[in-house]
Order: structure tokens, then C-alpha cells, then sequence
């Protein structure tokens, strides 16, 4: 076994010298050019035998969904796993670990649903409570339904006395027609103006056959709605529009939540100090926390893992690079990137030195390569250190722009942001669902994940020159324009 190791290894080393050129893509690219020097590509080919023969991020993970399971933000089980990653990064050798925190509102399922079609016919129905929603009454909600067409204020207003005391299901179709993210900006407005005309609560429909529902929340923030609002599965809700065709329908249902207010969550955050620029810094980071309804395996355990791996397998190699190099789990991503973005505010002034965030958070699919968000400056200079992740088929760099993890406000404040790309086909799969299980995770996808992100850590640490310059803001909302965000992110007050 111990030759067979050696031999893997041997072979990792020859697979990460100089490789052919790969024809170019416009938008999409594999890439190869001429390597970097050959010190540096030892040391990636060390990495990369590290973590794929002798790698723990399987082990992390099962640790992450077996022990602690889901890791809602605020809840008890997402502390234990801060704490717990925490003494795994001093495991490490690495001394300079903190936890850092921020507050944010509370929540958590505590019952869940019990639900039941009235009339016409009597039968069970599967719904959820949304997150950071309120608790039905304690004897539970019982109502008729309703059809909830329009988000508009005014006209909930004006049909006041229909919706007295309903049920309101809310037909996406019509009432999503400004787009979904702009219905959850102003989501709660219209929640409030609900419950203040006398609505009981209100439906949302999931788009899952088996009536699968996903967690996920109600509004844009994590201030807890004004009234009840739960998921509806796929079937039941075709049974109760069909019904609806024909006369009144019927149901009641009841669940418990609980909201303690204002909570501390903490980041966790590693560092180890480069040993010629320390004040400089690269990040790599994923997010801890999860949804509830799985044990969030992919969604983000497998990131979480990697970054553990990434720092056991850089803190072995016993030097330092050249700088610094922070490890980052965030907290509260699924509630809106919180955790991410108050550690950006808590290091406002250190923003001049990041030189780079690498963030992954795309589940455990295979690993193709790098989104740059958007800038050529970045995705020239990758090149180079594409080229070593040809044989790790990681080669691909791509100008897709996301703001749906905790890159996003990185990119904000201009830093080069590298968000990992990997095959997302069948994400949606697990994605925030009951079967977000570690058996769907290929161990072999997520070492290879780990060596990425470790060698382009790594050299991006250790080379002299930095990646790109930190934009400007005229620049930023250029990028922006681009990807169709601008508008979104003035809305929701996060560009200005």
C-alpha cells in the first residue's frame, strides 16, 4: 500500500509538468501557456499528492454532516461546527485562529408542518414553513384559500375584504411578474400589508415533483415576516388550483418556529503570515452554515472541507509562502452572504492588501476551472497558473459573473474574486433539500476540488507579482452593467 502511495504521488508530479496548448473558447476557455518556475511547480505537485493520496476532506466532511448535521446560522449545531473547525485549523499548526463575530436575527424550525386539505375532499398536504417566518397560532391556521395574483400594495389594498381572514396562495405566475428577486425586495411590505388587512398567512408554491419542497426564505433579509408564510409542495398546490376551478377549498395547518432576535454568529477565520509580505494577503474561503432540511453535504460541507484540507495541506509543506494566506467559514450565507460581508465591513481598511478571495460553493461536482467575474485582467493573468491544473482537468476560465455566494461583496469592493466552477448538472438535485446527504458526494471530485484550490492558492501566495489591481468603483459597476446586477444590487442598497 505505502509503494502504491509513492507511486501516485510520483505520478501526480509528472502529470503537473508543461502540457500541450488547448484551443481557445470566447468565453469559456481551457487554457495553456508556458509554466511557472519549476520550484513552484514542485511545491504545487507536493499539494496535489498531499490531498489526493493522503487528503481528509472526505473526513471533514462526514465529521461536518454525521456529527454536527445541518448547520442552520444561529442555531446550537452551527456553533459546535465553528468551534469545532476552529480546533482543526490549531490542529494544524496554525496559531494565528479567531472567531469573529457579527449578530443577526435568529431562527429556527422547532415543529415541523402538519397540514391537511379540508374541503373539498380530506387529505393530507405537504408544506413548510419558509425560514425566518413566525409560528401559525398555537392551535394552528385553518382558512379558506385564496389566490394571491399581484405583489402590488395598492392592489392588496384594494381587495382588503377578500383576503380578510384567508389563506392566500400565491399564483407565481403573475405575481413574480417584475422577476423573483425584485418580489423578495419587497417581499415583507407586502407581508405586512397582509397582516394588517387580516390575511391568516400565506402559500408559495415550490416547483418540485414528489412535492419536494426547498428551504429557503420568505424575504430579502432576516427580519422575521409579519405573518406566516410556508412552502407549498408541487402536487398539492395543482390539486388545490384545480379545486379552486370548481368552488372553495379548505385547509389548516401548524408548525412552530423559533425567534430569539438578535444572535452572535462567528466566521472562523485561519491565517497563516506569509514570510516576506505578510500584510498582504490572499483569502480562501467557503461558508459553513447550511439550510435544515439535509445535512448540507454540498451545500457548502464539501466547500467547508476543502478549505480545511486546503490549510492542512499548506500548513504541512512547513514554509510559509510568500504571503499571507486567510481561511475563511463563513456564517449566514444562506440568509444573504452576512457573514462574508460583515467581515469585509470589520476589514475595510485592510481591503488594499487582499490580492485575492478564492471562494468555492457550487457543490461537489467534478472541478473544471475558475469564473473570473468579469475581468480580462484577471482571466489573463490565470493563464499561467491554469496551465498547472491541466491534468486536474482545471484548466477552463470562465467570465461568468454570480453574486450568489461570499465572493460577491469582494467584488464589490474590487478585489480579483475567483469563484470555482465546477459541473453544477445535477446540483439542484440536493440543493437545499432533504437529500443533501454526504452518499452523494464523489470522493474523488472533491480531492480534486481540494488540489485546485490549494495549487492556485498556493502560487498566487508565492508569486511575485499580484494577480490584478483593485478596481475602481466606475470600473465595478462597468462589470456590473454587464451582468444584469446593477439595477438589483442599487435596489437592494448594496451599490451606490
Amino acid at each position: 500500500m505505502k509503494n502504491s502511495k509513492i507511486l501516485l504521488t510520483l505520478l501526480i508530479i509528472s502529470l503537473l509538468l508543461p502540457l500541450s496548448t488547448v484551443a481557445h473558447q470566447p468565453t469559456t476557455t481551457k487554457v495553456s501557456v508556458n509554466t511557472t518556475n519549476s520550484e513552484l511547480q514542485e511545491t504545487s505537485a507536493k499539494l496535489a499528492g498531499n490531498i489526493l493520496v493522503n487528503g481528509q476532506a472526505m473526513n471533514y466532511l462526514q465529521t461536518l454532516t454525521d456529527r454536527f448535521g445541518a448547520r442552520l446560522t444561529t442555531t446550537k449545531a452551527y456553533q459546535r461546527s465553528a468551534e469545532w473547525a476552529a480546533e482543526e485549523f490549531r490542529a494544524m499548526g496554525i496559531k494565528n485562529v479567531r472567531l469573529e463575530k457579527f449578530t443577526m436575527d435568529g431562527w429556527e424550525r422547532v415543529l415541523s408542518a402538519r397540514a391537511r386539505m379540508l374541503t373539498p375532499i380530506d387529505r393530507p398536504i405537504i408544506l413548510h414553513s419558509m425560514g425566518w417566518t413566525p409560528s401559525t397560532p398555537t392551535n394552528g391556521i385553518k382558512g379558506e384559500v385564496v389566490l394571491l395574483k399581484d405583489f402590488s400594495i395598492d392592489k392588496i389594498k384594494a381587495q382588503a375584504d377578500i383576503f380578510k381572514g384567508k389563506i392566500l396562495l400565491l399564483d407565481p405566475n403573475t405575481a413574480f411578474s417584475e422577476g423573483r428577486l425584485n418580489a423578495l425586495l419587497k417581499a415583507s411590505d407586502v407581508y405586512l400589508a397582509l397582516k394588517e388587512i387580516g390575511a391568516q398567512a400565506v402559500l408559495i408554491p415550490d416547483q418540485y415533483e414528489n412535492n419536494i419542497v426547498k428551504a429557503r426564505k420568505a424575504s430579502f433579509g432576516t427580519k422575521v415576516t409579519a405573518l406566516p408564510v410556508a412552502a407549498l409542495g408541487s402536487e398539492d398546490n395543482q390539486l388545490i388550483r384545480r379545486s379552486l376551478e370548481k368552488g372553495s377549498v379548505t385547509i389548516e395547518f401548524q408548525y412552530e418556529n423559533r425567534t430569539p432576535g438578535d444572535v452572535q454568529v462567528d466566521n472562523v477565520i485561519a491565517e497563516i503570515p506569509g514570510r516576506e509580505k505578510p500584510d498582504e494577503w490572499i483569502l480562501i474561503g467557503a461558508h459553513l452554515d447550511s439550510w435544515d432540511f439535509g445535512t448540507g453535504a454540498q451545500d457548502n460541507g464539501s466547500g467547508s472541507a476543502t478549505v480545511l484540507d486546503v490549510a492542512r495541506a499548506i500548513a504541512s509543506l512547513g514554509q510559509a509562502p510568500r504571503r499571507s494566506i486567510r481561511f475563511a467559514l463563513w456564517g449566514g450565507e444562506e440568509q444573504g452572504l452576512l457573514g462574508s460581508k460583515a467581515y469585509i465591513g470589520a476589514h475595510k481598511g485592510e481591503m488594499d492588501k487582499c490580492i485575492a478571495v478564492l471562494n468555492t460553493d457550487n457543490g461537489a461536482g467534478h472541478p473544471n476551472g475558475w469564473k473570473v467575474q468579469g475581468r480580462n485582467d484577471v482571466y489573463e493573468a490565470m493563464k499561467p497558473i491554469s496551465n498547472m491544473l491541466t491534468s486536474l482537468n482545471g484548466n477552463t476560465l470562465s467570465y461568468e459573473v454570480s453574486f450568489n455566494t461570499d465572493h460577491a461583496y469582494f467584488v464589490l469592493e474590487g478585489v480579483p474574486a475567483l469563484d470555482l466552477l465546477v459541473d453544477m448538472a445535477h446540483y439542484d438535485d440536493v440543493h437545499h433539500k432533504s437529500s443533501d446527504t454526504i452518499d452523494k458526494v464523489n470522493p474523488h471530485s472533491l480531492a480534486t476540488a481540494t488540489a485546485i484550490v490549494a495549487i492556485t492558492g498556493y502560487t498566487l501566495a508565492e508569486q511575485p507579482k499580484t494577480l490584478a489591481p483593485r478596481l475602481g468603483h466606475d470600473a465595478i459597476e462597468e462589470i456590473l452593467k454587464k451582468a444584469n446586477l446593477l439595477d438589483f444590487l442599487k435596489k437592494s442598497g448594496d451599490w451606490k
